[in-house]
């Protein structure tokens, strides 16, 4: 230990190892004096990688605002992490370090987040033990992490629940709320890179844990510094427990009960549709429910398999346009319409479509949730289900970078629209407001009620949802589940294109339509990564530097306005206080406008472009030149940006 203490400290004086990397490193394995981690740090030491090091401990995995997420696997595997290996090619060992996905930081978080929940429960005064449940995604180490963790809270004297295998987070919400429980862990990192993993926490009603609990929770597993632990005498011991099957049952109840029109449906279902699980979770409903549906689905065998690899795809992330091609190609082959692929949890839904020329278009996440609010905002007036005697009590609920068009369409039907913050956790609080203000006898079988019973004590008692979305390819039309779903989503678009096909249209057409009566709407979503500590740092200086110096002219015209959701006072159209957040909006006299957002989950700083022509500059013939114009401004103002972003960080 000493010839290592003394490889650490001279690189830190040869500046190729940070202090805080060093600090880490000595207290962890102080804390934890496992072979394994001792091994890992010395032969990274041995052999000065101190890039890897610094990787690994230059911080604490912190317990975020809705868990954690970090890699799973290095980019350097040690030798007594891999050992002799395990399924599908990873190591046998989770990756070493304060800052990764490992047994260390698990043990951590599901220790902090049952004390946390003895303590609120004791608060509320309610004398039972904390009910957990535990869902796992395809990933590396998901399953693994899971049963460890459902483990870990049995010892603390919780009840755990864990699925049986793989499921989609949407499955993991609801089955919070239909058993009772006062929290859920899913372990995934959603779309993230295949070396990653995560633990993303949902609270009592179903949604992403928010304050008060996630500075309760944050602080209880930032205290702990070592993964050891004392089981609970055992009979002060909890139990872990299969999720019953019923859930699964209840769970496609209420997605199938999501149509409005299934008479349509069956008669317009004769179209082929491709699916795509991407190796996730999408696998295990999604192409049952279509084909409940009557609509001809076919999958791919080589991505049907539970893989955290994702082998035949660069990114698990149906946002890509690669990540579809394989599904697009089947499709192309066999004459389907339509090409869906869902992420690793379930979650996101990328969607691509034949045109009239027979070709396929892959539709960005903005153009699918503008499909699907207009589709059921048009047919629930349609179907009197609202009018103007209730539409007050209606909503529509969006992040702040999701399409404008979004709002257009409501506007022109009535509905009121709440903007968020990105992350669904912020749709989700407002669904528990409006949860909250049901009368008592109502609430006492909300959870149990059919979405159309549940539609009609909103309408009638407090506020309908409509529908909410994100640019980033989630969408919700309910709320039985408090995250987004993909498995809904699939279901929700299939109406759709059936409702297209009645019309005798393709859904580029019905599209087309959409922008006639509401204007033309595109945006260009990108981001710029930066991996690692030298990377964070990066982002930092980057986000930073827009406050300090703001743009005053970008890409030839002025800048006109800049919200700073960091400082500004934001308040929504419900009136209340949108929390501060690292990101900010530049308006520009042109009428584009971009955000600038440091992601939460992924070494990234996003950047959301935003260009708009209005309904009455548009023809059915100068839709396709308005289409071309709008996006060359778009292209030359991320073209413009990327220049900006290197200028600010010193890279040209």
């Amino acid at each position: 230990m000493e010839d290592l203490n003394e490889r650490l400290n001279s690189a830190v004086r040869s500046g190729q190892l940070l202090e805080s990397s060093r600090d880490n490193i000595t207290t962890f394995l102080k804390a934890n004096p496992k072979p394994l981690y001792t091994a890992s740090v010395e032969e990274l030491a041995e052999t000065e990688n101190w890039n890897e090091l610094n990787d690994r401990f230059y911080r604490q995995l912190a317990f975020g605002t809705g868990g954690l997420r970090g890699r799973t696997i290095g980019k350097t595997v040690t030798v007594a992490e891999q050992a002799e290996g395990a399924v599908n090619d990873r190591p046998k060992f989770a990756c070493v370090g304060t800052n990764a996905m490992n047994d260390y930081n698990l043990t951590r978080a599901t220790r902090g987040l049952i004390s946390y929940l003895d303590e609120w429960l004791s608060s509320t005064q309610t004398e039972q033990r904390a009910r957990i449940v535990f869902c796992h995604d395809t990933r590396h180490f998901s399953r693994y992490f899971a049963e460890l963790c459902s483990g870990i809270a049995a010892d603390m004297g919780a009840e755990a629940f864990l699925f049986n295998s793989e499921r989609a987070t949407p499955v993991m919400s609801f089955a919070i709320r239909q058993m009772n429980c006062h929290a859920g862990v899913m372990i995934t990192a959603s779309h993230n890179p295949s070396h990653d993993n995560g633990y993303k926490v949902n609270f009592a009603d179903g949604a992403a844990i928010i304050p008060p609990h996630t500075d309760g929770i944050i602080s209880r597993v930032n205290a702990i510094t070592s993964e050891n632990y004392e089981p609970l005498p055992a009979e002060d011991r909890g139990s872990v427990t299969e999720v019953p099957a019923k859930i699964d049952n209840l769970y496609l109840d209420r997605v199938r009960d999501l149509l409005l029109q299934p008479d349509l449906v069956r008669a317009n279902n004769s179209m082929k549709i491709v699916f795509t699980a991407l190796h996730g979770t999408g696998g295990v409903h999604a192409p049952l429910l279509l084909r409940e549906l009557g609509f001809q689905c076919s999958t791919i065998p080589e991505q049907d398999s539970p893989d955290g690899r994702f082998p035949t795809v660069k990114s698990p992330n149906p946002e890509n346009a690669a990540a579809l091609k394989m599904a697009i190609e089947l499709a192309t082959e066999t004459g389907a319409e339509i090409a869906m692929g869902t992420d690793p949890d379930c979650d996101r839904l990328g969607v691509a479509v034949s045109n009239t020329s027979g070709e396929m278009e892959i539709l960005t996440g903005n153009q699918i949730g503008s499909l699907l609010l207009y589709y059921r905002l048009k047919t629930l007036f349609e179907k009197g289900i609202l009018d103007t005697a209730n539409s007050s009590n209606a909503v529509i609920i969006k992040t702040f970078v999701t399409t404008e068009l979004q709002n257009a369409i409501a506007k022109e039907f009535g509905i009121k629209v709440v903007n968020t913050l990105t992350g669904f956790k912020y749709i989700g609080q407002k669904l528990a407001q409006y949860e909250r203000s049901l009368p008592e006898d109502v609430l006492e079988s909300y959870r149990s009620l059919s979405v159309s019973d549940a539609r009609c004590a909103q309408l009638e008692h407090g506020t309908f949802f409509v529908f909410g979305g994100e640019e980033s390819y989630g969408y919700l039309a309910c709320d039985f589940t408090r995250d987004k779903d993909g498995n809904g989503a699939v279901v929700l678009f299939a109406e759709v294109a059936a409702y297209a096909r009645s019309q005798g249209k393709s859904i580029p057409e019905l599209l087309d339509a959409v922008y006639g009566q509401f204007g033309y709407y595109t945006e260009k979503n990108v981001s710029r990564s930066f991996e690692g500590a030298q990377g964070a740092m990066q982002i930092n200086k980057l986000a930073a530097s827009y406050i300090s110096k703001p743009p005053n002219n970008c890409d030839g015209s002025q800048v006109i306005k800049i919200t700073n959701f960091e400082t500004d006072k934001v308040i929504d159209s419900e009136g209340d206080l949108i929390p501060k957040e690292k990101m900010l909006f530049i308006e520009l006299e042109d009428g584009s406008r971009f955000a600038v957002r440091p992601s939460g989950t992924e070494p990234k700083i996003k950047f959301y472009l935003f260009g708009h022509t209005p309904p009455e500059q548009i023809s059915e013939d100068s839709l396709p030149s308005i289409k071309a114009n709008t996006a060359s401004r778009i292209d030359s103002l991320w073209e413009w940006l990327q220049d900006d972003i290197n200028d600010r960080l010193g890279l040209i």
